[in-house]
């Protein structure tokens, strides 16, 4: 009979030695979440769209012959055709160059708005709940008045001072539109200054600034970005019905939202003057709704696998 050596056996299963590997490389949360979102097709879909747009703001109006204020009164309400791609309005203005000069000034008010609550809303809401108390009750009433102060008088009461204008249309939607990113850097930073890490650098002496620009602020990122995604959109929108109710910016200026005003009266026999700014409205607001849904599910760490 042969004798029983070790080589002769098989391990069936996991060994000992097995729990000191690692299954996997390990990824940063950053990088696991850039990953979980270019799995979401959607989002990328979205991205994509984006993209096609912000394309087209650029050099959509230098793809033609045509200004897009110069009035030619012997073409006036074209339909679509190869020398107008999208028509021309009741001045003979081509609706192409147009509806692309208006996407500049319409994306820059999205951006120029989510910007400027960014930094407004950052700083307030971080403030308020690193610093608690008094101050914090003080800043967040202050913030609940300007909230309560209705939206459309305020915008009104803007353009009688200050006159019709973009910088007037920027300055009315976020001298309160800061007040809901403040209030989630404010939730977020009050679950997060109580931590040990804080704690620590508090205790090594680190400044308020430091703990703020270090520790709390980049934890909070994620909340952050989704609500700016959001807010790109409402801008948008915002800006589309101010011009509807006659608001909006001063001619011959053109956005999305004064031309889709001024294609109202003509949507019986001349649509293609409304069609094409409504359709890139829906389009934007869309791609920026998409991509903020995305960076929302890639951002949870409760669907992280």
């Amino acid at each position: 009979m042969d004798k029983m050596t070790n080589d002769r056996f098989k391990i069936v299963g996991s060994q000992q030695s097995d729990a000191e590997k690692i299954s996997r490389p390990s990824l940063s949360f950053w990088k696991d979440v850039s990953i979980r979102f270019r799995k979401n097709k959607l989002a990328m879909f979205g991205i994509v769209l984006l993209a096609l747009l912000v394309f087209m703001a650029i050099f959509g109006p230098y793809m033609t012959e045509y200004d897009y204020k110069t009035n030619d009164l012997t073409n006036t309400n074209k339909a679509p055709s190869s020398e107008h791609w999208f028509g021309t309005d009741d001045l003979g203005r081509d609706v192409f160059t147009r509806v692309w000069e208006g996407a500049r000034i319409s994306l820059f008010i999205g951006v120029a708005a989510a910007l400027i609550d960014f930094t407004i809303g950052v700083l307030w809401g971080g403030i308020s709940g690193y610093k608690g108390g008094r101050v914090d009750e003080l800043m967040m009433r202050f913030a609940d008045i300007l909230y309560g102060i209705p939206y459309l008088l305020l915008v009104i009461l803007l353009m009688v001072v200050l006159g019709q204008g973009l910088g007037t249309m920027i300055l009315a939607m976020t001298i309160t539109g800061w007040i809901n990113m403040s209030r989630i850097v404010r939730g977020q930073v009050l679950s997060l200054k109580g931590q040990e890490y804080v704690l620590a650098a508090r205790t090594l002496g680190a400044s308020t600034s430091r703990i703020m620009g270090r520790h709390l602020i980049p934890n909070t990122m994620g909340p952050i970005l989704v609500t700016m995604t959001l807010t790109v959109p409402s801008a948008i929108f915002t800006e589309a019905f101010l011009s509807y109710l006659g608001l909006g910016l001063t001619p011959p200026l053109a956005s999305w939202g004064t031309m889709a005003s001024e294609g109202i009266p003509a949507l019986r026999y001349y649509p293609w003057r409304i069609f094409f700014p409504a359709t890139f409205i829906c389009l934007t607001i869309f791609a920026f709704n998409v991509i903020g849904d995305g960076l929302r599910d890639a951002l949870d760490p409760r669907l992280r696998k």
